[in-house]
């Protein structure tokens, strides 16, 4: 633990330097002029509420000063005694004191016995089973990963051929292989959680190391971009098998195997299938970290024979509409968007009926991509590059859907009815992507060109009418929500938006039920991130990674040191 001053509310306009904070800190902290001061930026985030007078505003964290050559206290920088003459004390205001917590494994530095206790098996490798496996890999565990799809740079040319040719290898692909489905996203690593352990800071620090921007670890909004992003994971991939560990490409559990003792059942092992040569076999262990993400249906299909204790939850479902880049800037920035990043935007509205519309995972600059990994059904996601530059925006334009909705018939209801309505999408679109216009959209009918947004889509796409595939309820509800969006945004209801659906992988329709040890009702089975219903995205989903890994990880603690 650190102790630091941190100094908010520091204000430059976009075109100020960087380099004036170091005055305002001592300004603001009544610092002698020639101080020195060690410091770096905490956060930093936009103010343009109050256009055309935009600001970056940042806090800083202050670790060391210097006056005349010594080392001043910083408790006596806070109390006004900076040296000893100066007996009273100053308000400093918008600085505090503050900590930086520091993520601590509570494995490290144990001697495991892993000749005696099998090594950890960990299924998936998007983000929360590569955060898993890291902490459990830097632990001396030695965790095995078994991955149903292809490394990152054979995952890329697979997906782009995908796109350019439309042939779905339905094991890699959008939603399938290394990185997970946040591999082809916008790479968000903002989240609504709450997380007071330092794993949030550890995460944003272990992308850094591994290739990230700095930057990510103060700016109020961070992405890496999809293209930042494969090359970051496939370096933590290596890091992880230098200190042992080991990733099983094109490999994915068909089984899982337990046995009884006692009162209860606890795993035993898995059977697993090499899903290009066919060869199955089967791999002992005690300890199963199951990151198997929102689309492993099958996957879900083989949990409930065996009889795992899961739920249907709400998730929710729409279209990606798409407007031009400059005219959310326009409304972001006013005259001065033309030097400024790509904006963003967030709405919600809330129907006559009472139902929830809004927006979800907006990606500036980006592009509508075909994320399906099912014959004759067809997804779609959201993707930027770093960039941001396409030179339209994109969001999910959803609906909250429950059980009452798709009906209360079992824990995998929820997944039927995506696959249902993505069933829709590939026969409206005839196997593409079925786009249509905003106002056509309302007019329930379908569209013969475009006006002044051409889409930006990864895969071919066709004129459909998507009121076909969501229904009345569904389609009302957004055309109602973007109406209602329109008051925040003006022209957000422009007729020449363009729609593309469907939108239906928007988070797990299940929740693996676990106890407050992150395990199953098998003991050893641990469910983990988004697919098991415990989180939202990449910050989340690498956060629970990190808290199975520390549950496991004390179950080989339990076995060295009993």
């Amino acid at each position: 633990m650190k102790n630091v001053i941190r100094v908010s509310q520091l204000k430059l306009k976009p075109d100020e330097s960087e380099k004036k904070l170091k005055n305002m800190i001592i300004h603001t902290l009544k610092l002698p002029a020639d101080a020195q001061i060690e410091w770096k930026i905490f956060k930093k985030s936009l103010d343009a509420r109050h256009k055309p007078d935009i600001y970056y505003v940042y806090s800083v964290d202050v670790y060391n000063v210097i006056i005349s050559g010594k080392n001043i206290a910083l408790n006596d920088i806070i109390e006004g005694k900076i040296t000893k003459k100066q007996k009273h004390k100053m308000q400093i205001k918008n600085a505090s004191m503050a900590c930086i917590n520091e993520f601590d494994f509570p494995a490290k530095d144990v001697n495991y016995s892993l000749d005696s206790h099998k090594r950890p098996v960990i299924a998936g490798f998007g983000p929360a089973g590569i955060f898993a496996a890291l902490k459990l890999a830097e632990a001396g565990l030695k965790p095995i990963v078994i991955e149903r799809g292809e490394p990152v740079d054979e995952r890329r040319k697979t997906v782009e051929n995908f796109w350019n040719t439309g042939e779905l290898d339905t094991e890699s692909n959008v939603q399938f292989g290394e990185g997970g489905a946040g591999t082809f996203s916008d790479g968000k690593l903002n989240t609504m959680i709450k997380d007071t352990s330092g794993r949030i800071r550890c995460m944003l620090e272990t992308f850094v190391e591994f290739g990230a921007d700095p930057s990510i670890l103060y700016i109020n909004k961070p992405h890496i971009g999809t293209d930042v992003l494969g090359n970051v994971v496939s370096s933590i991939r290596k890091h992880i098998i230098e200190l042992g560990g080991e990733i099983r490409f094109n490999c994915k559990i068909t089984d899982i195997l337990t046995i009884e003792k006692n009162s209860y059942r606890a795993i035993s092992g898995i059977k697993i299938k090499n899903v290009k040569n066919g060869e199955e076999y089967e791999l002992a262990c005690d300890n199963l970290c199951l990151a198997i993400g929102h689309s492993a249906r099958d996957t879900f299909e083989m949990l409930e024979k065996r009889n795992i204790n899961m739920t249907a939850k709400s998730f929710a479902v729409g279209l990606r509409l798409e407007h031009p880049q400059s005219f959310i800037n326009y409304n972001a920035y006013g005259d001065s968007a033309y030097k400024m990043p790509a904006a963003d935007y967030k709405v919600t509205y809330q129907t006559e009926a009472g139902r929830g519309v809004y927006s979800f995972c907006m990606c500036p600059g980006g592009y509508v991509v075909n994320a399906s990994s099912e014959k004759n059904m067809l997804a779609v996601n959201g993707m930027s590059y770093s960039g941001r530059n396409s030179g339209n925006a994109n969001s999910a334009i959803i609906v909250t859907v429950t059980p009452d909705d798709y009906g209360n018939n079992g824990a995998l209801a929820g997944m039927y009815y995506q696959r249902e309505l993505e069933k829709l999408a590939y026969r409206y679109g005839d196997g593409n992507v079925p786009v249509q216009l905003l106002e056509d959209f309302r007019q329930d009918r379908i569209s013969t060109g475009f006006g002044i947004v051409t889409p930006n889509i990864k895969g071919s796409y066709s004129f459909a009418n998507l009121r076909n595939v969501l229904g009345t309820t569904i389609s009302d509800s957004i055309s109602e929500g973007v109406k209602g969006f329109a008051k925040h945004i003006k022209g957000f209801d422009m007729e020449d938006a363009v729609f593309s659906g469907v939108e239906s992988r928007t988070s797990s329709p299940v929740r693996i039920i676990r106890n407050e040890n992150c395990e199953s009702d098998i003991k050893g089975l641990f469910p983990c991130g988004e697919g098991a219903g415990y989180a939202g995205g990449i910050t989340s989903a690498a956060v629970d990674g990190m808290k199975v890994a520390e549950r496991i990880a004390s179950e080989y603690i339990k076995k060295v040191t009993i």
